[in-house]
C-alpha cells in the first residue's frame, strides 16, 4: 500500500483508539477492512482514498458481496462510514461518499460500563500526596462527574473553569461549546490541584492548559489513556477500560439514579437524543437485574 494511504489509515485508527477506547480486535478489524479497500482503490480504480466517490464504494461492495457473509459486509460498511465521516469532520473531504449506502441492521450492542464500586476504586487509585497523583485524581473526578470526552478534558483551559460555581466550559465536536456542571467533589479536587500540584509541576513556567505535565506542557489524549489504564490495573479492575468507558459510566449511573434522558443528552453534548437513548437500555438491564435478584418471583 502506498505511504499516503497508510498514513491516512494510521491516523484514523489512532483516532478510534484515543477517542473511543476500542479493543485491539475491533481496531484490527477496522484496519483490515480499510486496508483491503485502499489496496483495491490503488490497484483497480487508481484512485486515492480521499478521492473515492459513492460509485467506487458501490462497485467495491458488488465485488465483495458474493465472497462475504452479511455480517462481514455490515462491518465493512460501518468501517467505511466511520472513516469517511471522520475525514469529513477533519475537512479532508468535502462530501461523504458513504451517504445512501444501505446496510442490514444488526442488534445494537450495549456500551460497556463500570459499576459504581469500580469507579470508586479507580478514583482512589492515584497517590494524592504526589503532584502527579493529585493531578490525575482531579482529572478522573472531573471526567466521571461531567461525562466529558477525553479530547474535551485535555483541551480545557484554566480560564474555562470556575470551581466556585462548579462549572466548566468545554469545546466538543464541531467546535460547539457548552457549560457543564462538575459537582462539589470534582470542584474540590480541581481546586486542590490548582493551588498546589499545578504550580509545582509548572515551576513558574507558563501554560494555559488546566491539566499539565511536569514538562509544563498540556496533557495529551495519548498520555491520559495510558494513565487511566495504569490506575485501573492498580485498582484491580479487570474490565476493559478507557476514558470513553468512564463517560459511559457517567451516563449510566445518572439514569440509574433517575436522571432525565434529555438532561443526560445535554450533559454529554449529543446533538441527537437517539445517540443517548442507548443508555436507557443499560439502565433497563440494571433494573431487570435488581428485580430478578430481590423480588420473590423474580
Amino acid at each position: 500500500m502506498q505511504g499516503a494511504h497508510q498514513q491516512q489509515l494510521d491516523a484514523f485508527i489512532d483516532h478510534l483508539w484515543l477517542e473511543d477506547g476500542l479493543s485491539k480486535n475491533t481496531l484490527d478489524s477496522y484496519r483490515a477492512d480499510l486496508s483491503a479497500f485502499a489496496l483495491w482503490c490503488q490497484n483497480i480504480e487508481k484512485v486515492a482514498l480521499y478521492e473515492v466517490t459513492n460509485a467506487h464504494i458501490q462497485q467495491y461492495l458488488a465485488v465483495r458481496f458474493p465472497l462475504s457473509k452479511a455480517r462481514s459486509i455490515n462491518r465493512l460498511i460501518a468501517s467505511l462510514r466511520r472513516f469517511y465521516r471522520h475525514a469529513l469532520r477533519e475537512h479532508l473531504i468535502q462530501e461523504d461518499p458513504t451517504l445512501h449506502i444501505e446496510a442490514p441492521k444488526l442488534p445494537r450492542s450495549l456500551p460497556k460500563s463500570l459499576n459504581e464500586q469500580d469507579v470508586e476504586d479507580l478514583l482512589k487509585a492515584p497517590d494524592v500526596h504526589q503532584p502527579l497523583g493529585l493531578r490525575d485524581r482531579a482529572m478522573l473526578e472531573l471526567l466521571y462527574a461531567s461525562g466529558l470526552r477525553v479530547s474535551e478534558l485535555v483541551g480545557i483551559r484554566v480560564s474555562e473553569v470556575s470551581t466556585q460555581d462548579g462549572i466548566v466550559r468545554v469545546t466538543g465536536k464541531g467546535s460547539k461549546t457548552r457549560l457543564v456542571p462538575m459537582g462539589e467533589e470534582a470542584a474540590d479536587w480541581i481546586d486542590k490541584y490548582m493551588k498546589s500540584a499545578r504550580p509545582e509541576l509548572l515551576q513558574k513556567r507558563l501554560c494555559d492548559a488546566l491539566f499539565v505535565t511536569n514538562r509544563a506542557d498540556g496533557m495529551t489524549r495519548q498520555a491520559f489513556w495510558h494513565i487511566i489504564k495504569r490506575y485501573a490495573q492498580l485498582a484491580g479492575i479487570t474490565k476493559h477500560i478507557s476514558p470513553h468507558v468512564l463517560r459511559h459510566a457517567f451516563a449510566t449511573h445518572l439514569l440509574n439514579h433517575g436522571a432525565d434522558l434529555r438532561v443526560v443528552q445535554m450533559l454529554l453534548g449529543h446533538s441527537d437524543i437517539s445517540t443517548t437513548q442507548i443508555y436507557t437500555h443499560v439502565a433497563r438491564e440494571r433494573l431487570k437485574s435488581l428485580h430478578s435478584m430481590h423480588h420473590p418471583r423474580g
